[in-house]
């Protein structure tokens, strides 16, 4: 079972016990629970698109903490000007572990 899920514009395929990192997550710390936004899910045997079938297959993840990606070096140099500039760039993400893709709701569970 996998689901497709949206997170600071960016879409990423995560299966149950996958981390990754994900745009930074203001307001979250380390230990925190969050429910990411659910685009598609395949169960193994059929995909659900409908918001009415994937609102019974929620994707809660575990925040892990938050990390520094890598660095980024820019340089912008004029010769006949004398000019030089140059900077660097650490974009922030939270890193973050899927911990359930719910169940669905609508299905008879076998006692």
């Amino acid at each position: 079972m996998y689901a497709i899920i949206k997170s600071g514009g960016k879409q990423y395929r995560v299966a149950l016990g996958d981390i990754l990192n994900v745009e930074l997550l203001t307001n979250s710390k380390a230990g925190d629970k969050v429910q990411l936004d659910v685009l598609l899910v395949f169960d193994g045997a059929a995909t659900h698109l409908s918001q009415s079938a994937i609102a019974g297959f929620p994707v809660h993840a575990e925040v892990l903490g938050q990390v520094s990606g890598e660095k980024v070096k820019g340089l912008k140099y004029k010769r006949s000007h004398n000019q030089c500039r140059q900077w660097g760039h650490r974009q922030k993400y939270t890193q973050l572990r899927i911990t359930e893709i719910g169940k669905n709701h609508h299905r008879k569970e076998a006692a």
